[in-house]
């Protein structure tokens, strides 16, 4: 692979999933957008984060789903910067931005069953999480 792989802190490899969601039907919605800005700003998780580091970590999802191995390279990032116990929150992160348009496509179904597969996240706990998911962004 041509592309430089930058190491990522935990709250960058959190952004870079929730990036990762809004991104894979190629079209970013503000809705998705909005939502990761509302979950940087105030989710406990990115307490210490600087919101400034999210314009890079999102050329560096971009870049990298632009590469043949891309997605491997990505989850291989993700993997290496985040602790296991905190794969169900990436994953929490990322069921927020796909539920914050209201409609899931096929490709963030798929790259939604990708995460949970490489985080390791057990079936059932997925369902609980895309549940809640759901639940939060229905509107009337």
């Amino acid at each position: 692979m041509s592309l430089e792989l930058p190491s990522l802190s935990v709250c960058d490899a959190l952004v870079a999933v929730m990036v990762a969601v809004s991104a894979s039907d190629a079209r970013m919605r503000t809705s998705e957008l909005v939502a990761i800005e509302r979950m940087v700003n105030h989710a406990p998780v990115f307490a210490d984060y600087d919101a400034d580091r999210v314009r890079a970590v999102s050329q560096t999802v971009v870049s990298l789903f632009e590469e043949e191995d891309g997605l491997d390279a990505f989850f291989g990032l993700i993997r290496e910067a985040l602790p296991q116990r905190l794969h169900d929150t990436a994953y929490a992160l990322a069921c927020d931005v796909a539920a914050a348009d209201g409609r899931m496509g096929e490709t963030e179904g798929a790259l939604l069953a990708e995460i949970r597969s490489e985080l390791e996240i057990d079936r059932l706990h997925a369902a609980a999480i895309e549940l809640s998911a759901r639940a939060r962004h229905r509107t009337l």
